[in-house]
């Protein structure tokens, strides 16, 4: 006799990826990522007035992103923003073959970068990125917690692939805004 399937088994066989199919997320791009805490626990801070104010889990989170230049030379930051539950950020892939090493498409100045050439090296990926961030910050989130491996964030998370510059101005535009809209914020449960 077999057992009929739990919720669970249905869940996760169903599970599609976020990505987008066409897209080589190694490739040198400009990208808009949102990630969600794990049941989109307010974790790291409140929203009061329309301004932010991270507590010392949101102060991780932050300190976090920024180590990212730190230990992948082929990253750029640009917009981000932690909100209770929930974290948005612009990157940019440096294109990494010989000839254009170096190259942030759409990036602020920042000159060209010294360090060896790598070419598609997986821990290059958008998606590397976004595991090893994740990972760091679950880490000093859960450290500063004495929570060892529970959960910080969710599975996943969203991804769009900025295609212009009228496009980018628009995601920094959002980002800034972000907490002054956090009443009408789609991850803010309070407006369910």
């Amino acid at each position: 006799m077999t057992s009929k399937p739990t919720l669970i088994d249905r869940v996760n066989h169903n599970r599609q990826t976020l990505r987008w199919e066409e897209c080589d997320y190694a490739v040198a791009g400009a990208y808009f990522v949102t990630i969600c805490t794990h049941e989109r626990r307010r974790l790291f801070g409140s929203i009061s007035d329309g301004v932010m104010t991270c507590n010392a889990l949101g102060r991780l989170v932050e300190h976090e992103w920024r180590q990212t230049v730190a230990k992948r030379k082929s990253v750029a930051l640009d917009a981000f923003v932690v909100m209770p539950n929930h974290f948005h950020a612009i990157l940019f892939i440096a294109d990494r073959t010989p000839a254009r090493r170096g190259v942030l498409p759409y990036a602020p100045t920042v000159g060209v970068w010294q360090y060896a050439p790598t070419l598609r090296s997986p821990s290059q990926t958008l998606g590397a990125i976004v595991r090893g961030f994740k990972g760091a910050a679950t880490a000093r989130v859960n450290a500063l917690r004495r929570t060892p491996g529970s959960p910080v964030w969710q599975r996943n998370y969203y991804d769009r692939v900025i295609r212009d510059d009228e496009e980018l101005m628009r995601i920094r535009e959002y980002i800034k805004e972000n907490p002054a809209n956090w009443a009408r914020d789609d991850y803010n449960p309070s407006s369910w």
